[in-house]
């Protein structure tokens, strides 16, 4: 699904309003039955038995919350409507929902932060309507102004919130929070899925999300280019490598892991089996010698395999080198770094594996900590596949700017710059290739915050690498995989409980679900 900026929906309703011709006022209205009907959905009773709650502002998303409020009325839900700002600032459109809703009898109230009979009926009322700030909010909501006590009142009530177009306080283009949000039940964005609501903390705030059409006319919303989508499952069906028939193991792909430490010997085994488990021909685990008796005796699939490293070390060394490099021969894609440890000499073999592997690399863990202060190495590889799996912690070890919360920003930023793939782990991770495109993940829940489940993540992305998948078809596809996978492990034991083996268990029914 196309993620679309600010600029580009005030571009499509410009063109629809001036270049066809098309009312805005009858665009306002569509809107507003994509709210009401959202918000009618959330009623548990009839509705004459409801009220609601209606929050505008000024501008024209507040003339799609008064005109909800009209068509509300009408399906005989009792309904209070107030204006959080100034009258003499309405829209013209806003100003004429505002007189067809006086005609049915509804008036429009200034909102008073202090009206006990307010805060009464929105605290009494089955379903709340957001429609203070739309796409266009730029600037930081003071908690303390009539805005942000709306907002405050809002996420207090018991009853479902419905946000028109966006949650108020997100900002459309970043998901990040300007001051405060709202959280809401149920987002109506219109048109066209926003950034915002899909990266970031607008993500959280959004609740469930549907695009509600207007009537701008289809062949303008496919003229759009977007450079950042979601990842849907029909993306991650053509992302998948196909299985010859004739195919053997040799031609399914081959992944060297190097990785493990005495302390971190569970790390490297899970992802070897994630990659084995994602389709994967033959998995090789390159471990210290000191832990390879531990490798082994857990690998039925994978071949555990020691590499020298000196006298007695339990972490890789430079002396690993010529096994990494000698292997690298007969394989297609190596994963580095999952429970490699950290210390000076992991460092260094990290930064001359990734100046002489020529084939492909996924750098994950510990091979990713092994960058800091030692980016200057990714440039080495421009004209290689270097994927990068960082969390948030890792990805600011290494220069990537998240401190400001625009992730999608930051991650489209380090990828174009080190020529690499950049896949940004968390809530919605993202997806970020040099040129400039960004996926964003749809799957995955709270279970996956567990020690491990990144490594079953390099695991899948290594599988997928090697059996010919392109780089971002490879991350982007992996992520919802893992994802996925971890959705149907929370089904049967909940996040609680769920374990990375258990999404590693998960992955027959994830790839079913695709065939």
């Amino acid at each position: 699904m196309k993620l679309t900026t600010v600029q580009q929906m005030r571009e499509l309703d410009r063109k629809a309003i001036q270049e066809r011709g098309i009312p805005s006022i009858d665009l306002m209205e569509r809107a507003a039955e994509g709210v009401a009907r959202a918000a009618l959905s959330a009623l548990r009773e009839k509705p004459a038995r409801c009220r609601a709650a209606v929050f505008c502002g000024a501008g024209n998303n507040g003339g799609d919350g008064i005109a909800a409020a009209r068509l509300l009325f009408l399906e005989g839900v009792r309904v209070r409507v107030f204006l959080v700002g100034s009258y003499e600032k309405l829209t013209p459109d806003a100003l004429e929902e505002t007189r067809r809703l006086s005609e049915c009898g509804v008036e429009l109230e200034p909102y008073d932060p202090e009206d006990l009979g307010q805060r009464a009926w929105a605290r009494g009322s089955q379903v709340l309507i957001d429609a203070i700030f739309g796409v266009g909010l730029s600037r930081p909501i003071a908690p303390e102004s009539p805005f942000g006590a709306a907002i405050a009142l809002m996420n207090d009530c018991p009853g479902a919130v419905v946000a028109a177009d966006i949650p108020s306080g997100v900002e459309a283009d970043t998901g990040c929070v300007l001051g405060c949000a709202v959280r809401a039940s149920q987002t109506v964005t219109f048109s066209e899925q926003k950034r915002g609501l899909a990266v970031g903390d607008g993500a959280l705030c959004a609740g469930e999300v549907t695009v509600w059409d207007i009537g701008i006319p289809a062949e303008l919303r496919r003229e759009l280019v977007c450079p950042v989508q979601t990842v849907e499952r029909p993306f991650v069906r053509e992302a998948l490598p196909r299985r010859r028939a004739d195919g053997h193991k040799g031609t399914f792909g081959k992944v060297l892991i190097a990785g493990g430490s005495e302390d971190y010997t569970g790390a490297p085994y899970l992802t070897a089996a994630a990659a084995e488990r994602s389709g994967c021909g033959l998995v090789f685990l390159g471990v210290p010698a000191t832990i390879w008796a531990v490798e082994a005796v857990k690998c039925a699939g994978p071949m555990a395999v020691a590499l020298k490293t000196k006298l007695g070390s339990s972490t890789l060394d430079q002396r690993s080198l010529p096994d990494i490099l000698a292997r690298m021969k007969a394989c297609d894609v190596l994963a580095l770094g999952p429970g490699m440890g950290r210390s000076r000499a992991v460092t260094e073999l990290v930064c001359a594996v990734l100046r002489e592997v020529k084939k492909p690399v996924v750098l994950d863990a510990d091979g990713i900590n092994a960058l800091e202060g030692h980016i200057d190495v990714l440039k080495e590889r421009r004209d290689r596949v270097t994927i990068l799996t960082p969390h948030d912690g890792e990805f600011a070890r290494i220069g990537g700017e998240v401190r400001h919360g625009d992730r999608l920003r930051a991650a489209q930023d380090f990828a174009a710059a080190h020529g690499c793939t950049v896949v940004l782990k968390g809530h919605r991770t993202i997806t970020a290739v040099p040129a400039g495109n960004a996926l964003v993940n749809t799957t995955g829940n709270a279970g996956l915050a567990k020690g491990g489940s990144g490594d079953v993540l390099t695991g899948i992305i290594a599988s997928l690498l090697a059996q010919g998948a392109t780089p971002a078809q490879a991350a982007a596809a992996g992520v919802w995989l893992h994802g996925r996978a971890g959705d149907l492990a929370a089904a049967r034991m909940s996040p609680y409980a769920m374990t990375p083996l258990d999404v590693i268990g998960a992955l027959p029914e994830a790839f079913l679900e695709l065939e």
